[in-house]
C-alpha cells in the first residue's frame, strides 16, 4: 500500500529554520553584535512566524532558503531602529504639512536643542535668586516684546489655549461667537465641543454668512462672559457674507466691560500680504485694535514646534495662569527651547526670512524653485535612466488651515517609470530611505521643488534608481 501524498504546505512548514539555526547564520553575526541578541531573536520569530502565516494562507508556494530569510531579519532589524517619527522629503508641495510634521524648525532651534537640552537646563529657576521661576518667562518676554502685547504666556497647542481660556474666563457662563465662526479646526474637534469641555455656554448669533455687530449686542446678558472671533483659518467664505470687525467687537466689549478673545489661528507674526496671502490676520495687528486676549498656534505660520500662544492683558494671563488647568496644558523644555530660538529670529528683520524655513518657502522667488526643480529632474535621469522626467508649472499650498485658498507658483517634477502605475511608484517612494512623500497627477508622480529642502535632491535620485532597478 502506498503513502498518501505528502501535503505542500506541511512540507513548506517543516523546512523552515528554527530561530537557533538562524542565529548561526554568517549573515547575522553582525546584526547580532549591533542590535544584540534579544532584538535579533524578536526578528527572527516575527519573519518566521510572517513565513508561517503566509504558507497557511496558500499565498506562498516556495520554500525560502534561510540566506532570503536571513535578509529578512537584516531588513526588519534595520526599520526597527529607525524612529517612526523620523526624517522624510517633502515633494508635495504642501508647506505646513500636518501629516509631515507642520512647520520645519530653524536651523537655529535644532542647534539649540543639541546645545542647551544635553543635559541638565534652566527650566524653572532664576539664576539671580535661586529661587522657582516661571517656565515661559524668557518665551513670554520676546513674545510681548515681538506683538506689543501686556503678557503671554504658552500651552501645547492653540486648541489647549482656546480651552483653557474658556475654562478660566467663562465656565458656567455665555461666550458670544458668530454662527460663522463654529469651525471645525482639524481631527474633527470643533469649536462648540471644545466650549462645552471647557464649561462655558456657547451663544451662537448671526448666520453662517453674515452676522452684524447688532447681533452680537442683542446676544449680550448678565451671563455673557466673553466676546469670541475665531479666524476661519482652514476655509474662506465668498459672495454674499459680512462678519463684524474686529474692532467693531473691541468697542463693544469696552461699553459693556466685557474681554474680546480673537483666536487668529495660523500664528502670523508679520504682514505677510507682500507676498500675495491678503486677509491673513498677525498678533500685534489684533493687539493694536483692541483685543484682550489673542490665541494662535505656534507651528504654522510662526514657524516654531506645536504650542499654543495666549497675548493680551497682563490680568488676563495672570488669571490663566492661576487656573488647575494650566498645570496639565504646560509645555515641556524642548518647546521652550524651540520657541525661543525661533522667536529670537523675528528680532533681526534682515535675516528672518532665511533663517526661517516657513518663511522663506512661502517667499521664495519661483527662479528658486526652477533651479532646484532643474537639480532634482538631473538627479533622477542620471539614476534611473529610463525615467521619463518632465519640469512643469504649478501651484504649491501653504497648509495646516493657513491662508486657505491661497496658492504659490512653484515647479514641479513629474516622473514616470516603465512598468509602474504612479500610485505604485509613490508607494515605493514613500518605502524608500528617506521616504519620499508626493503627489499623483496624470498618473505621474509630481515632486514639488517648493518644499524639497537644501541637498535633498541627490536623495531623490537616488531612491528613483533603487525603484528603477529593482525587480
Amino acid at each position: 500500500m502506498s503513502d498518501p501524498p505528502a501535503d505542500p504546505k506541511q512540507a513548506l512548514l517543516r523546512g523552515l529554520p528554527s530561530v537557533n539555526d538562524m542565529l548561526a547564520l554568517e549573515q547575522l553575526t553582525q546584526a547580532r553584535a549591533e542590535a544584540g541578541h534579544s532584538l535579533t531573536v524578536k526578528a527572527i520569530r516575527r519573519v518566521l512566524e510572517r513565513g508561517r502565516e503566509e504558507i497557511a494562507s496558500g499565498t506562498r508556494h516556495e520554500a525560502l532558503s534561510p540566506e532570503e530569510l536571513a535578509g529578512m531579519v537584516l531588513k526588519a532589524l534595520a526599520a526597527g531602529a529607525r524612529p517612526a517619527c523620523r526624517h522624510v522629503i517633502n515633494g508635495t508641495g504642501v508647506i505646513i504639512h500636518t501629516g509631515l510634521g507642520r512647520a520645519v524648525l530653524p536651523e537655529a532651534a535644532l542647534q539649540a536643542i543639541a546645545q542647551e537640552a544635553r543635559g541638565y537646563c534652566l527650566l524653572e529657576a532664576d539664576r539671580e535668586t535661586g529661587r522657582r521661576s516661571h517656565r515661559d518667562e524668557a518665551v513670554a518676554r520676546l513674545l510681548c516684546e515681538l506683538t506689543g502685547a501686556e503678557a503671554a504666556t504658552v500651552v501645547n497647542n492653540n486648541a489647549a489655549a482656546t480651552l483653557l481660556c474658556l475654562r478660566a474666563l467663562a465656565n458656567g457662563r455665555e461666550v458670544v461667537v458668530s454662527r460663522g465662526h463654529l469651525v471645525e479646526i482639524g481631527g474633527s474637534f470643533r469649536i462648540p465641543e471644545i466650549m462645552a469641555e471647557s464649561g462655558a455656554r456657547l451663544r451662537e448669533v448671526g448666520a453662517t454668512n453674515k452676522t452684524r455687530i447688532a447681533d452680537y449686542e442683542a446676544a449680550i446678558t448678565e451671563e455673557t462672559a466673553l466676546l469670541l472671533r475665531v479666524h476661519p483659518s482652514n476655509f474662506k467664505m465668498v459672495g454674499f457674507t459680512e462678519q463684524a470687525s474686529l474692532s467693531e467687537l473691541v468697542e463693544l466689549g469696552r461699553r459693556h466691560r466685557l474681554p474680546v478673545m480673537d483666536d487668529i489661528g495660523s500664528g502670523a507674526l508679520i504682514d505677510l500680504s507682500r507676498y500675495g496671502l491678503p486677509d491673513e490676520p498677525t498678533a500685534p495687528a489684533s493687539l493694536s485694535a483692541g483685543a484682550d486676549l489673542v490665541c494662535a498656534s505656534a507651528d504654522k505660520l510662526l514657524g516654531g514646534c506645536q504650542g499654543g500662544v495666549i497675548l493680551g492683558r497682563q490680568d488676563l494671563i495672570a488669571h490663566l495662569r492661576r487656573s488647575p488647568l494650566y498645570r496639565a496644558l504646560r509645555v515641556d523644555k524642548l518647546t521652550l527651547i524651540v520657541l525661543e530660538t525661533t522667536l529670537r529670529l523675528y528680532l533681526d528683520p534682515d535675516t528672518l526670512m532665511e533663517a526661517n524655513p516657513t518663511l522663506r518657502m512661502i517667499a521664495e522667488p519661483l527662479e528658486a524653485c526652477a533651479r532646484r526643480a532643474a537639480r532634482i529632474a538631473r538627479a533622477i535621469r542620471q539614476n534611473a535612466p529610463h525615467a521619463s522626467v518632465v519640469i512643469a508649472a504649478s501651484r504649491a499650498q501653504i497648509g495646516s488651515g493657513s491662508a486657505p485658498g491661497e496658492t504659490l507658483p512653484t515647479k514641479v517634477v513629474s516622473v514616470r517609470i516603465p512598468g509602474l502605475s504612479a500610485d505604485e511608484l509613490a508607494r515605493r517612494l514613500r518605502l524608500a530611505e528617506p521616504p519620499i512623500f508626493t503627489r499623483i497627477r496624470d498618473d505621474r508622480v509630481v515632486i514639488d521643488a517648493k518644499t524639497v529642502l537644501h541637498g535633498e535632491a541627490a536623495a531623490i535620485g537616488e531612491a528613483f534608481g533603487r525603484v528603477e532597478r529593482a525587480p
